[in-house]
């Protein structure tokens, strides 16, 4: 018996609502794992990633003018994707990541990321760079924030230039690395295509110091320091402290020279105890800050450039009420090391600085990026980029127990490097008793100053007679062809370039007896400057604990980490090195400022020493914190076992007139 028809359209309507429920269901389901798929890790590898997931993806590039044959110097612009993922359960700070680049790679631009070194762009980038995190240096853990990927995750953009590699083959560098000081093992990378990836994991050989109870990081040693302490905030401007710490004790910097690069439209509205080279109030109504800030009056605004270049005040303008008053300023631009005198090592100013949308509120606060600083001529300095610490305690003013936290708090930290080839602002010539030729500073030692038409930049440098050493580079022509003559040596032609040092040193070994041995040390200034609290250092290797004595100078034996290095300075009165002279008429040549001291060694320590094999002459050697270029080689005796008696009187001043007469012949001849 057929049921009634309302029953059965009642079956049939709650059979179709059924169905509708079961496939809106399995729709949601379906999209669930749409979602899902979506969620999934890009690689295997980052889902049982338990440390920093990296990857480095080639995405695109295109040939660049000019269209060469040759494929291995054809430029190619190219893009690609570089990512730092947190996978950890704790937080990664200060990630910095290497990419080791080997196409002569040159950068033009990166997003989310900044070079560590602070170079600018275009940068070479052939050996590789680090980059830093900026604005996100830190990465949160996906634990604390429901593994929200903007917080877990630091994605670059990079855009450059590369050359070789003909298609279709996929330039990609040799390897990528996370290279956190605090301790990760970063296996080789992997590759499938144009994408490479690593899991980089915790040493647990590492031993890291005691954990900080805040998200701040510890402060870093380095040579020099910086500190960027926020003092007021308010929501579109805040005044900051900035104090430069001098640690190394063989550096220094005179009439320093700091630049950094603002990234967010920051301007310094006003600064005491500095100030920058260029003040342009004025022309900052053309700026994009005075589009925003229409009623402000740009008059009296410090810079509003994107790099100001910021130099210290000169003494008399340290209690100016205007610009001075500030602690440790107004020493012109003078950074001595604390060895000499702590209260010269630090260096501070202060800024106000205006701030820009989005960044409108009291808690926006970055600070600059790409720091740089130099000097007249002393090291040169690697810094890394701002790291936020623990905000600074200032005690109270007015002389209470209480101290005072800053708002916010960011440390930079610079570590000294060696100079390139060719790079150094001073040289070092070699010499001894045992050797009537000197050896002299390198062919283009400070560099070939540009012209080269009539030199050989590639040439070595010729022995030289003695006094050749006392007169500028352009007077020594004459005597290193005569020098040349009575040596039989061959002449080059063109002759070497100058060594173009604006201040040179020369080491000589005096003698060498039973009981010791003993080195006078010269130092010539060939520059128009002065150099006020000069100081030099050697360090003498193995042979250094027969050292005894300075007798011109102020020596003192140097600590770790500097062993085996005598650390020198002018004796009171004599803490000046003059400039060079003009000579007693227009036909003299110039004469540099100059000072001297005789250095003794005991042979009792350093028994074993071969004076006359080279090993009396100093590994390494300093001036004002500069590490000056070394000879490429050492004066030798004719036989380094046998002891070589000095020249006599006579002896000299027969080579001297023969050197002066065949110098006088080639001049006429020339």
């Amino acid at each position: 018996m057929a049921a009634p028809k309302p029953l059965r359209r009642r079956w049939e309507l709650l059979a179709v609502t059924l169905l509708a429920v079961v496939a809106a269901a399995a729709a949601q389901d379906y999209g669930g794992d749409e979602e899902d798929e979506k969620k999934k890790p890009q690689y295997k590898a980052q889902e049982s990633c338990n440390g920093v997931f990296l990857s480095y993806t080639f995405m695109e590039r295109t040939k660049e003018y000019p269209h060469l044959k040759n494929a291995t110097a054809q430029p190619y612009a190219f893009k690609a994707t570089a990512t730092v993922l947190n996978t950890m359960t704790e937080d990664l700070k200060a990630w910095q990541l290497f990419v080791g680049f080997q196409h002569k790679e040159i950068l033009v631009s990166v997003g989310g990321a900044v070079l560590l070194d602070g170079s600018d762009f275009p940068a070479n980038a052939s050996g590789g760079v680090t980059f830093a995190g900026y604005p996100m240096a830190d990465l949160l853990n996906s634990i604390e924030t429901a593994g929200e990927t903007s917080l877990i995750e630091s994605k670059i953009e990079i855009t450059g230039t590369q050359f070789g590699v003909k298609d279709p083959g996929t330039p990609m560098p040799k390897t990528i690395k996370l290279t956190n000081p605090a301790g990760f093992r970063c296996p080789a990378p992997s590759r499938k295509g144009s994408v490479m990836y690593a899991c980089c994991v915790k040493d647990r050989k590492f031993k890291a110091k005691k954990a900080n109870s805040t998200r701040y990081q510890a402060r870093q040693k380095g040579d020099l320091t910086f500190a960027y302490d926020v003092l007021q905030a308010t929501t579109n401007n805040y005044q900051v402290q900035v104090t430069i710490d001098n640690w190394s004790p063989i550096s220094r910097l005179d009439n320093w020279n700091l630049t950094w690069e603002w990234k967010r439209g920051e301007f310094i509205y006003s600064m005491k105890g500095a100030y920058t080279l260029l003040k342009e109030g004025p022309a900052c109504i053309y700026s994009p800050a005075a589009g925003y800030y229409k009623d402000l009056d740009f008059t009296p605004v410090q810079n509003c450039e994107k790099r100001p270049v910021i130099v210290d005040l000169p003494p008399e303008r340290e209690k100016d009420a205007a610009v001075g008053n500030v602690p440790y300023c107004c020493k012109n631009g003078t950074l001595l090391p604390p060895t000499m005198d702590p209260s010269k090592s630090r260096a501070m100013f202060q800024m106000q600085v205006f701030k820009m949308p989005p960044d409108l509120n009291r808690t926006a606060l970055y600070p600059p990026q790409s720091w740089k600083i130099s000097g007249k001529l002393n090291p040169q300095y690697t810094c890394g980029q701002p790291i936020r610490v623990s905000p600074q305690e200032f005690p109270d003013p007015t002389g209470l127990l209480s101290s005072t936290p800053a708002v916010a708090s960011w440390q930079v930290a610079c570590n000294i490097t060696r100079p390139k080839k060719r790079a150094s602002k001073c040289c070092v010539s070699f010499s001894a008793f045992y050797n009537d030729s000197v050896v002299p500073c390198n062919t283009c030692a400070c560099g070939c100053g540009g012209d080269t038409a009539t030199c050989d930049p590639d040439a070595r440098a010729m022995l030289l007679p003695p006094e050749a050493l006392l007169v500028p580079f352009e007077n020594r022509t004459a005597k290193a062809r005569a020098w040349a003559r009575i040596k039989h040596w061959r002449v080059p032609n063109p002759m070497p370039c100058a060594d173009t040092c604006g201040l040179s040193i020369n080491w000589h070994v005096i003698n060498n007896y039973k009981s010791g041995w003993s080195a006078r040390m010269t130092i010539f200034n060939w520059q128009d400057y002065t150099f006020k609290d000069w100081f030099a250092a050697v360090t003498m290797g193995d042979h250094y604990s027969g050292y005894e004595n300075v007798y011109s100078f102020n020596g003192t034996r140097m600590d770790a980490p500097f062993n085996n290095t005598i650390f020198m300075q002018g004796l009171p009165g004599l803490t000046y090195l003059e400039p060079i002279t003009d000579g007693k008429s227009a036909a003299d040549p110039r004469v540099p400022g100059k000072q001297q001291s005789v250095i003794s060694f005991k042979r009792k320590d350093a028994p074993n020493i071969n004076i006359g094999k080279g090993e009396g002459f100093p590994k390494r050697v300093y001036f004002d914190g500069e590490e000056c270029a070394l000879p490429d080689r050492i004066p030798k005796a004719a036989s380094a076992h046998r002891r070589a008696g000095a020249p006599s009187l006579g002896q000299l001043a027969m080579a001297a007139a023969l050197v002066m007469a065949v110098a006088l012949l080639d001049s006429v001849r020339l």
